[in-house]
């Protein structure tokens, strides 16, 4: 919004940038935080350590690394490649094959398999979608995903780990989170992400996994051990970067500072009130914390913080990794996401990692739920657990012109809320976030009124 010539000021009830998805900047404020009494035996120096709240890996050549890119926030930040994408089967943990020699290589497969496999990578990287000599007589358009594998005659275990450690389904049943009837999207891009129905991804037209996995691919070529990348001293460079940005573009930021009231005029936001102050405004921003009044529960989901003095066995002693664990594997209805991080990304002590455990909740006993992903960080040192609740905007905002985000997904990546970003821009401005644009100075009508 700052960048695109809009007045911003943003206003944060928390001392630190980031909110919900923050990075808790000393050991001992995380005790405190889960009210957890501090070790006997110190992790190293206190204010070495950095850890998220809500951990999350960019994909190399996914939405979010574009709009740092285009946005020039990669200016204040440092990455790291994370080192290695793992799934979970049979009670052990593979390394995801995503080229010709990884597939030749790997113990997934039988032999057979690994040959047919290796079509149907060969297919999907030669795979255009605006030159129809490349889709081997199928239409992508047309041709579900349990077609295109029943073509290359793959089975269930190898449908598997395709669909969600490469498409990244978080269960065989992809669910329109974002779609609206009065909003059908007609840009491809969308459609990949967000299935507009309850049916599984299998029976979806195979367009949308090819889309999907072809992203997974060509951020995994760019740097060849995985697909993901990780910000030097966490997430919560981020937001700070971001906040950088916005006050080059005149934006200003009040941090540590509560909201009592949201003003509304005839139905429309006019002001909110801080601490005693008022600060006008013809629309607002904001996460569902902010206006539990205009948001509904649709699910939860439980994360568990780990701190390791070791790595992720079967993972060649990486420094950072994601391991996936897919519905089937464990007789869930959606997957486990396990991620780790260490002190190779400034965010940890020296020989010290940070590991995550996360699903969707689906019982009363949701720790239990994720004791499959616990069980392959042993030994563990400590851990800090939390369950929250998934929240969704009641309305779309137009007419309010309170535009409210979604809360973050269990998955471990950012493609869900780019998604939501995009969408909100497109309610907020009632144009496409097109990235190219954002590199113009292009003041508007509005360079007077604060968002």
């Amino acid at each position: 919004m700052s960048v695109g010539g809009k007045k911003v000021l943003h206003i944060d009830r928390n001392p630190y940038y980031g909110g919900e998805s923050a990075s808790i900047s000393s050991l001992e404020e995380l005790y405190k935080r889960f009210q957890v009494p501090c070790p006997a035996k110190p992790m190293g120096r206190g204010r070495d350590w950095n850890v998220d709240l809500v951990p999350k890996f960019l994909l190399a050549s996914g939405q979010l690394v574009k709009m740092l890119v285009y946005t020039k926030v990669t200016r204040y930040l440092d990455f790291k490649v994370v080192e290695g994408s793992y799934v979970y089967r049979a009670g052990k943990v593979h390394k995801v094959p995503s080229t010709e020699a990884e597939a030749l290589a790997s113990d997934l497969m039988g032999m057979f398999d690994k040959r047919r496999f290796r079509k149907l990578l060969l297919f999907l990287l030669n795979f255009e979608e605006r030159d129809p000599r490349t889709y081997q007589d199928m239409d992508p358009n047309r041709t579900s995903m349990r077609e295109l594998f029943r073509h290359f005659d793959l089975g269930p275990d190898i449908m598997e780990f395709t669909g969600h450690a490469m498409a990244l389904y978080r269960s065989d049943e992809s669910v329109q989170i974002l779609h609206r009837q009065s909003e059908r999207r007609t840009h491809a891009h969308l459609s990949q992400w967000l299935c507009p129905c309850l049916h599984s991804y299998l029976d979806q037209p195979c367009i949308q996994t090819i889309r999907r996995i072809k992203l997974y691919s060509e951020s995994l070529a760019r740097y060849n051990f995985s697909p993901y990348l990780y910000p030097l001293y966490g997430l919560g460079e981020l937001p700070q970067g971001f906040a950088r940005l916005s006050a080059v573009h005149g934006g200003s930021y009040m941090l540590n500072r509560g909201v009592e009231e949201i003003v509304m005029d005839k139905g429309k936001v006019v002001a909110v009130k801080s601490e005693g102050a008022l600060f006008r405004c013809k629309q607002l921003i904001c996460d569902p914390s902010y206006v539990p009044n205009r948001v509904k529960k649709v699910g939860r989901v439980i994360r568990v913080i780990c701190l390791l003095n070791h790595p992720i066995k079967n993972t060649h002693d990486a420094n950072s990794c994601q391991i996936i664990i897919p519905q089937t594997q464990v007789h869930r209805k959606s997957d486990i996401y396990v991620c780790m991080v260490s002190y190779a990304h400034n965010v940890a002590s020296e020989g010290m990692y940070i590991a995550m455990v996360s699903t969707t909740v689906e019982t009363s006993n949701p720790e239990k739920e994720v004791q499959p992903g616990l069980e392959l960080l042993e030994p563990i040192q400590q851990k800090f657990v939390s369950i929250s609740n998934m929240m969704v905007p009641i309305d779309d905002g137009r007419n309010s012109q309170i535009f409210v985000s979604r809360s973050y997904d269990a998955t471990t990546h950012f493609e869900m809320e780019c998604e939501d970003i995009k969408d909100m821009y497109r309610r907020i401005t009632g144009s496409e976030f097109i990235f190219g644009d954002l590199r113009k100075d292009c003041g508007g009508d509005d360079d007077d009124d604060e968002d």
